[in-house]
Parts: structure tokens; sequence; C-alpha cells
């Protein structure tokens, strides 16, 4: 795929580089009005004349989104229960592009079926998200929703090789956390196995995609793309296969690079672009110390990503043994019996009786306490004296008012205390649910959901992240303004409703 013209050259970089748009994503989302190629030339021709205005120019040349149109969820529109407010947000947030000029001029990819976006400054689909929404709609009774979910995401392994981060060209470069097995499972509970069966192609397809490049490791401590060798055992981490600045952040990272001079431009811009791929986007998890200028994403082997995996095997397994494709079945329950053993090996410290990423570079755990640790309980790999401490820890030291926060640490950004996460906290109640932790997962549900409640009745806003640490707290941090909508607390939000039974009295 060729790179649009609005995500590339002079004009491109002018623009990303001034004051124009708050959000760096403005400018990458909007679309020519005429041939991109003469937009081009009308910049070369008029940018050094003395009464030449960037800003004019763009609104003159390109029709720009405003996210603010889009998300005018307040209570006033939908004055009932939080509950009725997000059944009656799905249809306001399904998405189904048809302007062909958009498709073919910008950045936005065409998909087969609908989807619903997160809301906001999100206008597309997206990856991880799409999967918690996908719960809160089978919830919510939306069950072709789900499927048109599954349907994108098997079309877009068929066209890419895996699922894109999002249906932008500029996020073409990396996927997220591998959730299109969860997502098919939601049909598989609704209608048996059979309705798996179409999608296992895609499934395997995307498998090899995480584990491509294993074949050109060279002895441990060698990293390929997402594949690293420990010398005993082959675990995954992120990557992305460019290595200059998100053009969706393109100032950002432009900033942060000049205020690291001595730092190589080439592995600092990957490290970033793989953190962008494992959805935390940013937190202190991924750096030396709790400041940007430190990252290293890419020298780590992160317990989510490889708990994940170790699901996805174990369910492919499950699935080719249901079709009678023994040598498959066998090979898939090998390797995620490896792996289990390697996550155990490298990413649980018995001392601290929690999981942690595993540095390949350092030869040694990281000390960052997050709650990535609850994946492994969430796809069944933790025993249960793991899940026992893992659940002490997250009563002990994560329980807060309004849910657990992410980590144990403030750094400013988005994925950092004092903030929660609707898909943290699906991983960690439904993992404590699965090991047997069932009133402590209530308990969190239930904060999580009170605290929900308490911010949509003040504000009429379901939100994407929340403050956990006091009642009513709305998120803060990260590179752009909080955002509404939203398609994943949504989704969180019901399925917990409907899982523990707390809507609303009346």
């Amino acid at each position: 795929m060729t790179t649009s013209p609005p995500l590339r050259g002079p004009l491109f970089e002018a623009v990303q580089r001034s004051d124009i748009f708050e959000d760096s994503k403005t400018f990458v989302d909007s679309v020519p009005r005429m041939d991109p190629d003469r937009i081009h030339e009308r910049f070369q021709e008029r940018r050094h004349d003395p009464a030449f205005d960037l800003r004019s120019f763009v609104y003159e040349h390109f029709e720009v989104p405003n996210a603010s149109e889009d998300t005018e969820y307040d209570s006033e529109q939908t004055a009932e229960s939080m509950a009725a407010h997000i059944r009656a947000l799905w249809p306001r947030l399904v998405d189904h592009p048809d302007d062909e000029q958009a498709i073919e001029y910008g950045s936005l990819i065409g998909t087969p079926e609908p989807y619903i976006t997160p809301g906001g400054r999100f206008r597309e689909l997206y990856y991880w998200d799409s999967y918690f929404t996908a719960e809160g709609l089978a919830a919510s009774d939306r069950f072709e929703d789900v499927e048109n979910i599954v349907e994108n995401f098997a079309w877009a392994v068929e066209e890419f090789g895996y699922v894109p981060n999002a249906t932008r060209e500029y996020q073409t470069t990396r996927t997220q956390p591998p959730l299109f097995a969860e997502t098919v499972k939601i049909l598989e509970r609704e209608r048996g196995t059979e309705a798996v069966v179409p999608y296992l192609d895609a499934l395997d397809a995307e498998y090899e995609y995480w584990m491509s490049g294993r074949e050109e490791l060279a002895g441990a401590g060698t990293a390929t793309r997402r594949v690293v060798d420990l010398g005993d055992a082959v675990l995954n981490r992120y990557w992305d296969e460019s290595s200059g600045p998100r053009r969706e952040s393109y100032d950002e990272d432009v900033e942060l690079a000049e205020r690291v001079p001595d730092r190589d431009r080439e592995t600092l811009y990957r490290d970033i672009r793989a953190a962008a791929e494992s959805g935390w986007d940013f937190s202190s998890r991924w750096c030396r110390d709790e400041s940007m200028e430190t990252i290293r994403t890419t020298e780590l082997v992160p317990v989510d990503l490889n708990a994940l995996l170790y699901g996805v095997e174990r369910d492919l397994a499950g699935w080719h043994a249901h079709l009678g494709n023994d040598a498959a079945s066998e090979a898939y329950v090998t390797a995620a019996q490896r792996r289990a053993e390697a996550i155990d090996q490298y990413c649980w410290d018995d001392e601290a009786g929690f999981y942690f990423d595993y540095s390949f570079v350092e030869g040694d755990r990281t000390t960052k306490w997050t709650l990535a640790a609850t994946v492994p309980l969430y796809t069944g790999l933790a025993s249960d004296e793991q899940a026992a401490a893992v659940a002490d820890h997250l009563r002990d030291q994560f329980l807060s008012r309004g849910g657990l926060v992410t980590t144990l640490t403030e750094s400013g950004e988005q994925w950092d205390a004092p903030n929660g996460w609707a898909p943290l906290h699906w991983f960690a109640v439904l993992g404590l649910e699965r090991s047997g932790h069932d009133e402590l997962a209530r308990e969190i549900a239930t904060r999580w959901v009170d605290h929900a409640r308490t911010v949509y009745e003040r504000t009429g806003r379901m939100v994407e992240k929340y403050d956990v640490t006091a009642d009513g707290r709305l998120g803060g941090g990260g590179e752009y303004e909080l955002q509404d909508g939203f398609g994943w607390t949504n989704g969180v939000t019901i399925a917990f409703q409907e899982r523990y039974g707390l809507f609303e009295q009346h």
C-alpha cells in the first residue's frame, strides 16, 4: 500500500509541525477535496508568498473532521438510565464508510461490513477496542453487529495478513493485542462451535503472523519482528514495521526525539510505535524509569501478550480437534505447553507473587507492577496458587474507590495510575472469576459500574478512561483530550451490569 498524499511531503510536515490543529490526528484524517497531487502543486506554488496562510490553505483544500460534532452525548438528549443510554448509543457509533473519495484520497480504509467506532477522535475500526465493544453488543443482544466485527477481522487478515491497529492507512504497519479468537468465541457461545469454522483459516493465519520470523532467530537474546529467542523458548514482543514518527502523532514524536538527541532515532520511534501496538500508549511500563525518554518497548517480553497468545494456542488446539485436525491440534497443544512453561520461568516472580514483563536485553524481569498480570488468570494460564497471590495484590495495592488503577506509578501517562480502563477491568474480573475469586471479581465490577454511573449521571457521558481513586472523577493524561462515546467503556460496563445484575433500581 502506498502512502496517501496527505500523509507525506512538505505539506504534511508543515501542517504537523504547526499549531493549526491541537490534535495531530486531525490532519491525517482529513479528506482532500480534489486530486491530492494538484493540492501539492498548489502548495508548492503558494507557500513562499508573503501573504500565504497555511490554515486557510488547509481548510480550502481538505474536508477537516470535527470530533466534537460526532460526540454530543449529553444527559438532556438521553435522560434515562446508564444502560438505556448505552443501548441508545450503539446505532450512533456504527459506521460503514462508503465515501469513495475519502477512501481513494484519504487515509481511511473501507471494510466489507459496518463496525462500531470507539467515539470522538477515533472514527474508524480499532482492533482490540472492538472485542470489548463486542462483549457489550452481545449483552445488548446485537449479535449481528458482533458478526460484522468478526467478518471485518477475517477480511483484514485476508487483505493484510493480520488485523491492523485500525482501519487507517497510517496504522497498517502494526496490529494490536490478538483478540480475534476471543471475539469469535462470543459467536461460539451463542451458536456453538460450528460458528468458528468459517474463521479458522484466518485465525491460523493471524497466529502465524505473530510467529513469523522465528526461523531467522540466531540464539538466546536475539529477536526478529515479534518473536524473541530466550534460548530454551520463543516468546513474543510488540513491534511495528515502520521506524519513523507516527503519522498521527508526528509532532509529538519528533519533539520527543529532539529531547533525547543521543538516542538512535529509528530505535526510539520503533519503541513508541510498538507501545502503540500494545494498546497501552503510553505507560511507565514500557520505560526504564517513568519518562518517555527512556521508552524501550521492543526490549520487553510482555506478560499479557504472551498470555493472550497462550489462550489463542489453546483455542486453536480445541477447534482443530473438534474438526478432526489432529496434527494441527497437537502442534498447538505443544506450543501452548511450551509457552506456559516459559511465562512461568521468565515472567512469574515467586517471591513477589506477581507477573512482570521480562527484559531479554537485561536478562531480568522488570519491577513495574501493572494490571498486565491479570491476563494469565483470564486465559487460564495461572495456577491456583499464582492466581491467589495476584488476587491478594489486586485487593491490597490496586483496588480503589472506582475500580483498579492500571499501574502503581503516577507518571502523567494515561496508562498509569490514577487511571482505570475498561479492557483491563474485563481481564481482571473474568480472570478472578475463572480462578475462583468470585467475591473480589464482583467487588471490582461493582465499583467500576458505580463509578461509570456516577460520571454518567453528572455529565451525561461515557468516557474512555476514569480516575478511579475518587468518586466520579474523569481520567486524564496522554497525548489528547479525554474522549466521549465510548466503545469499550460501553461494552464492558453493560456486560458487567448483565453479568452481575448491576442495573439501576427504580
